[in-house]
C-alpha cells in the first residue's frame, strides 16, 4: 500500500535551515484518495504477480517445492491509512485479506518422486505498518520502514495428481509449513518495496533548469511536519540565474497556509518565490531591450528621429538634426511583486538611455529617463485555468542626466501613459485568456479555488487521477 502512497507524495513535490518559499499540504482527504487510487492499482495488477517457489521440508525428510504460484482469486479490502504523528509518517492497517492460489507441487523421499497440482486458500491475512517520513541532507524526502506485523489467520491446501492421496495425512504439516513462510516473508517483503522507494527518491532532482536563464531549487527547508489531519511539506523554492547563481537581496517570511480540509491539496506560494524569479531573470539580463526606428509600427506613421522629438525637446533637433535615435530600455532594478489580501501589487522601476546615430553608426549619448511606475491586479482560477488582470496606478518620468542640457519631461510621461494604456489592455487580453494549471501527466487538479493573502497565493485544490482510458 506504502508505495501508492509515497507515489502522491513525489507528485506533490520531490526543500535547509531557512524559511520556505513554498509550503505543500496533503489533508486527510487527499490521503484516503491517494490509498483508494493506490488500492485500485494493486488490485488491477494482482493477477500479474509472479511468485517465488516455496521449498522446504516436512516430517524432517520429506522435500518439498511449491512451483507456478499464481492467484486466482482474492478478496483484497482496502487498507486503511492514516497520519501518525508519532512517528512523522503514515500508519496503514489491512484486515481480512484473503487470496486463493493454484501452482504445482513437487516431493522427494529418498529416491522417490513425485508431483501434481494443488490449490492453496489464504485466509484472513492481516498486516499493519507504520512509515516514517524524514529529509536527507541534500534536502530530498526519505522514507523508512518503522515497525511491521503480519499475521496469517488460516491457510487450506488441496493436492491432486501423483500419489497425493498419499500426502493428504499430512496436509497439516504443509499447512503449518506454508502458513509460516507467507507470514515471515510479508514484513521483508514490504520493508524491500520501503527500500526501493528511498532509492528511487534519493535518485531525484532537487532542482531543475526552468529554461537557458533560471533554475529552480526546492528541496525541503525542514523535515515534514505530520500531525493527525494532515502533512506539511515546506520547500525552498527559489529561482537563481544560471549565469549568476546569486542570492536575492530579500529573504524568505514566514507564512502559513490556512488548512483546508475540504480539500486534498493546499499550496501556498509566496512572493519570495516569485521575487526570486524576478530576480533571477534581472541577473540573466532579460529585463532590457532596444527600441529603434525599425520596431515602429507603419501605422503610427512616424519615426524614432532626433527631429520628430523636437516637440518634447526643442534643443535636441538643433543640436543633431534628423538623425536616428536608438533607446535603450532596462530595469534599474528586479521588478518586485507583493501579495495582499485580494490583490496582488508590482513596482517597477526603469530607465532609458537615448542615442542619436551618427551617419559614420557611432552612437552619441543624448539624456537617461527615469521611469518608475506601480501596478495592482488580481488572480484567479476560473474554468481550470489560471488568469489575471493588471492596471497601472502610477507612471513618472524623471530627468536623470542630459547631454543636450536639461528639459522637461511633462510631455514625454503623458506619451508614456498613453501607450501604456495602449500596452496594458494587450495585456490583459492575454491574462484574461489565462493558463492551464500545472498538472503531472495522469494528475490533474480539479475544483480549484485561489486565495491571495499578505505575502503569499494559497491555492486549495482536489486531484484526479486519470486512468490509461482517459488519456486515449
Amino acid at each position: 500500500m506504502f508505495p501508492s502512497i509515497i507515489a502522491l507524495l513525489t507528485l506533490i513535490s520531490v526543500a535547509c535551515g531557512q524559511s520556505p518559499g513554498l509550503q505543500v499540504i496533503l489533508t486527510n482527504k487527499g490521503l484516503q484518495y491517494g490509498k483508494h487510487v493506490g488500492a485500485g492499482w494493486i488490485q488491477d495488477r494482482l493477477n500479474n504477480i509472479t511468485f517465488p517457489d516455496i521449498s522446504g521440508k516436512v516430517l524432517g525428510a520429506i522435500h518439498f517445492t511449491l512451483t507456478g504460484i499464481t492467484i486466482t482469486k482474492c478478496d483484497f479490502p482496502e487498507p486503511s491509512v492514516e497520519f501518525y504523528q508519532d512517528a512523522t509518517g503514515f500508519k496503514t492497517s489491512m484486515s481480512g485479506l484473503s487470496v486463493a492460489l493454484a501452482g504445482w507441487w513437487k516431493t522427494q523421499f529418498g529416491i522417490i518422486h513425485d508431483g501434481g497440482s494443488f490449490n492453496l486458500a489464504i485466509f484472513s491475512v492481516d498486516v499493519t505498518s507504520v512509515v516514517g517520513l524524514g529529509k536527507d541532507a541534500d534536502g530530498r524526502l526519505s522514507v523508512t520502514s518503522v515497525s511491521c506485523d503480519a499475521n496469517v489467520g488460516d491457510v487450506d491446501m488441496q493436492f491432486y495428481g501423483g500419489a497425493s492421496a498419499i500426502f493428504k495425512p499430512f496436509v497439516k504439516y504443509f499447512k503449518g509449513r506454508i502458513r509460516g513462510e507467507i507470514q515471515t516473508h510479508i514484513c521483508p517483503k514490504l520493508e524491500e518495496a520501503i527500500v526501493m522507494i528511498e532509492e528511487q527518491l534519493q535518485a531525484m532532482n532537487v532542482s531543475f533548469d526552468v529554461d537557458q536563464d533560471v533554475t529552480l531549487e526546492f528541496p525541503l527547508t525542514d523535515l515534514p511536519v505530520v500531525n493527525a489531519s494532515s502533512m506539511n511539506l515546506g520547500l525552498k523554492g527559489e529561482f537563481y540565474s544560471i549565469k549568476h547563481h546569486e542570492e536575492p537581496p530579500f529573504k524568505p517570511q514566514l507564512f502559513a497556509v490556512p488548512e483546508q480540509q475540504g480539500y486534498m491539496l493546499s499550496v501556498g506560494l509566496s512572493e519570495f518565490t516569485l521575487n526570486s524569479a524576478s530576480y533571477g531573470y534581472y541577473l540573466a539580463g532579460l529585463f532590457q531591450a532596444l527600441i529603434n526606428d525599425s520596431v515602429i509600427p507603419p501605422s503610427l506613421h512616424m519615426h524614432l528621429n532626433t527631429s520628430e522629438m523636437g516637440p518634447f525637446i526643442p534643443q535636441l533637433p538643433k543640436m543633431f538634426p534628423d538623425l536616428l535615435m536608438n533607446l535603450q530600455v532596462y530595469a534599474r532594478d528586479a521588478p518586485l511583486f507583493s501579495f495582499q489580501p485580494g490583490a496582488i501589487k508590482l513596482d517597477f522601476h526603469g530607465a532609458v538611455k537615448a542615442f542619436a546615430i551618427q551617419p559614420n553608426h557611432t552612437q552619441t549619448p543624448l539624456f537617461n529617463l527615469n521611469v518608475d511606475s506601480d501596478f495592482s491586479g488580481k488572480v484567479w482560477v476560473a474554468d481550470g485555468k489560471l488568469k489575471a488582470s493588471m492596471g497601472m496606478n502610477n507612471l513618472t518620468v524623471t530627468l536623470a542626466s542630459s547631454e543636450v542640457g536639461p528639459f522637461k519631461t511633462d510631455a514625454i510621461e503623458k506619451v508614456a501613459k498613453l501607450g501604456s494604456t495602449v500596452f496594458m489592455a494587450k495585456v490583459n487580453e492575454i491574462l484574461g485568456k489565462g493558463a492551464d494549471l500545472p498538472r503531472m501527466k495522469q494528475v490533474v487538479p480539479v475544483n480549484t479555488v485561489l486565495q491571495m493573502d499578505m505575502g503569499f497565493i494559497a491555492i486549495f485544490s482536489d486531484a484526479q487521477v486519470l486512468t490509461d482510458g482517459d488519456l486515449d
